[in-house]
């Protein structure tokens, strides 16, 4: 069996927080209006690791075949070597990115499934209410708060 490659860690890492396999995430991902934001951007973020890794294979393959055993490289085929070795090292640096923005994402999931029934959920909810529109003072419970005034906007000024 072949060495894991950085899209079979990032599938597992994904599998492993929302519980469900590759396939039915990918479906559920893509329905608008979105209904997770963070499978959404796991997904986009795991489609373009799988162009990436895809990428890096090329590039290794082509260094491989440039430098193969018993073969003496021409003066023009230099540049070319290290052209393909530059690419493949961005390729890799783009795949660790790649695959540690997906991590990201992952312990961002679980920081909102503990907030939202963790025991810091009162406070986050405290705090959001504070944050609503609240009902003006003296005005009895039961009446609904009046609407703000409506205003004219300013005109624009003509500036010359």
């Amino acid at each position: 069996m072949s060495d894991p490659t950085a899209l079979d860690h990032a599938d597992a890492m994904i599998e492993k927080a929302w519980a469900r396999p590759i396939a039915e995430l990918e479906k559920a991902s893509v329905h608008l209006p979105v209904e997770d934001p963070l499978l959404r951007a796991a997904m986009h973020t795991r489609s373009h690791l799988a162009v990436v890794s895809n990428s890096a294979i090329v590039h290794q393959d082509r260094l491989h075949a440039l430098t193969r055993p018993g073969h003496v490289p021409a003066f023009y085929d230099l540049d070319r070597i290290t052209n393909a070795a530059s690419a493949l090292r961005t390729a890799y640096a783009e795949s660790n990115t790649a695959l540690t923005t997906i991590s990201h994402l992952v312990a961002a999931r679980e920081f909102a499934l503990e907030a939202d029934g963790g025991r810091d959920s009162d406070r986050v909810r405290a705090a959001t209410a504070r944050t609503a529109p609240s009902r003006p003072l003296g005005l009895p419970a039961d009446q609904p708060a009046p609407q703000p005034p409506a205003t004219r906007a300013p005109a624009p000024a003509n500036h010359r």
